[in-house]
């Protein structure tokens, strides 16, 4: 397959080493503006650029019917719009906050604690993410959907990014960002009660993994039309 690369940075470059390893070609890599000869070589382009091109790069990908896998985060108050889009051009498109097996996993056993523990309301509920002191958005597109995980399956009803142990109303969850050096990602949810408290945890422990997600997503989507998600992916 022929793969076009969004975003050359260090994810790029880890996505560009194991597609190769999986019998792909890269043909296209930029950082700048996109230039459409160059893109139209491409059977599938991935995007992990920076929150401020990554509209840009979605649409002119599904102007010119190129599939798109995204995985940055921090552009999302245009998604609707990137969705309509990529209707309107019959294109195909997906977008995960994280693109690993292993964090898709855990959004589906977030899902599923939260609706256990919607019963429970002695418990609050706190969304932590670590990251490296290069990301740019805060907090994280993962925490995100780790946070409207549980707002579907409770009754809190909004999220706010907290700094110093700021505290919220009962309705709200906290959900505190840190940058620490060379911290590929980890994200915690806790619940606590007086007398106890239930966590879990994903640890990310390289770039490997949210890369070669993002590989098996371009696999995945070749000669499909349509707006898609890991869980169609994976088929969770």
């Amino acid at each position: 397959m022929k793969i076009a690369i969004l975003g050359y940075g260090r994810m790029g470059k880890t996505i560009e080493r194991i597609a190769i390893e999986r019998g792909h070609e890269i043909v296209y890599k930029t950082s700048e503006p996109i230039n459409i000869t160059e893109l139209k070589k491409a059977e599938v382009a991935i995007d992990f650029s920076i929150p401020t091109a990554a509209f840009n790069n979605i649409t002119t990908c599904f102007k010119e019917n190129v599939p798109v896998i995204c995985g940055t985060t921090g552009w999302l108050e245009k998604y609707d719009e990137a969705v309509s889009i990529c209707k309107a051009n019959n294109a195909a498109f997906i977008y995960g906050s994280n693109f690993s097996l292993g964090v898709n996993l855990f959004f589906e056993l977030n899902n599923k604690l939260a609706k256990m523990m919607s019963k429970f309301n002695e418990y609050d509920v706190e969304v932590e993410e670590i990251h490296h002191t290069k990301k740019l958005d805060k907090p994280s597109g993962t925490a995100i959907t780790l946070t409207k995980g549980i707002l579907e399956n409770t009754s809190k009803t909004d999220w706010k990014l907290i700094e110093n142990q700021e505290k919220v109303d009962s309705k709200t969850i906290p959900v505190v960002a840190k940058r620490e050096d060379e911290v590929p990602g980890t994200h915690t949810i806790k619940y606590s009660s007086e007398i106890d408290e239930i966590e879990i945890k994903h640890t990310a422990h390289s770039r490997e993994g949210f890369a070669l997600g993002a590989v098996i997503a371009s696999e995945w989507i070749k000669n499909k039309n349509g707006v898609f998600t890991m869980k169609d992916v994976l088929d969770l």
